[in-house]
């Protein structure tokens, strides 16, 4: 308290003057409407300049949470995309217009589901990302999974209660089937394991027209990817005259290094697509043993 007062005695004048220079300038912008409109002005861009500069530390350290919510808005909203659904095929069946039934439910193909990165590798031939989301969430091998840009990023190959492991498309493995944008040629895209920003694309002949920068996606022919998802760009073309197809180097969408966010993806009638395709070649087999 002594140090208060000593304080106070030594600055006294200057005290002082601050405190009269106060008053002076409080009955300028009080009683002078042209003043108090310009220390208005002059307070409210301080303020506003304060007030930004604070939201802006406030929304660095909420960046997670808002992560999190645009992502599951994200997975809401890719439920609701048209390609996941089949149009069902009305035309063997009476229906009566005046009465709507939604049925949308029974034709739905593809489902999402929001997931987190919690393991992932680029530096090896064989490379693995693992998930944490399990069978507890409805996770099941062969599914899909794609970045939360809409990039591929691999397909589950196993699960645990409450993880799953993914295979990258960084993998000596994998084999993802594609197609390009512009004509709609199928080959396939896989990895020659040396650069993880870059995949090479299969399988499309040299009498088809492929240009630097062109797309390529998803293809139609898959009972694991959804079709028309990003794989990359085309950045090298050369020709592989061994064979006479086309040897293309991509620019994979996805960035494999930094990836946390991704959904995982379900066919939903893929169990009969597959179990279809066994049964054909089962009885193809039969009338095979049969034929004399």
């Amino acid at each position: 308290m002594r140090n208060i007062f000593l304080f106070i005695r030594r600055y006294f004048v200057f005290l002082s003057f601050l405190a009269l220079q106060g008053v002076a300038l409080w009955m300028l912008f009080t009683y002078n409407r042209f003043h108090r409109a310009a220390f208005l002005g002059v307070a409210s861009e301080v303020t506003g300049s304060i007030n930004t500069q604070v939201d802006k530390v406030d929304d660095y350290f909420h960046l997670q949470d808002e992560n999190r919510r645009v992502h599951l808005m994200n997975d809401s909203l890719l439920n609701l995309l048209r390609e996941n659904y089949n149009v069902p095929d009305s035309g063997q069946e009476m229906r009566v217009d005046s009465v709507r039934v939604d049925s949308v439910l029974q034709y739905r193909r593809y489902m999402y589901r929001a997931a987190k990165v919690v393991y992932n590798s680029v530096n090896f031939e064989n490379n693995y990302i693992q998930l944490n989301r399990g069978s507890n969430h409805g996770i099941r091998e062969n599914m899909a999974v794609v970045s939360s840009g809409g990039a591929i990023i691999g397909v589950i190959i196993n699960t645990s209660p409450n993880f799953s492991q993914v295979l990258s498309l960084l993998h000596t493995k994998s084999r993802v089937p594609a197609a390009l944008k512009k004509t709609g040629t199928t080959g396939t895209v896989l990895w020659d394991t040396k650069d993880p920003r870059f995949l090479t694309l299969e399988g499309i002949s040299r009498d088809v027209e492929v240009k630097r920068g062109d797309t390529v996606l998803t293809s139609r022919y898959s009972y694991n990817f959804p079709p028309n998802f990003m794989i990359g760009r085309i950045v090298d073309v050369r020709i592989n005259k061994a064979t006479n197809f086309y040897d293309l180097k991509l620019q994979a969408a996805a960035n494999f290094a930094g990836v946390q966010q991704v959904f995982v993806v379900e066919n939903l009638q893929r169990d009969e697509q597959i179990k279809l395709q066994l049964s054909t070649e089962q009885k193809m087999d039969q009338d095979k043993k049969k034929t004399p």
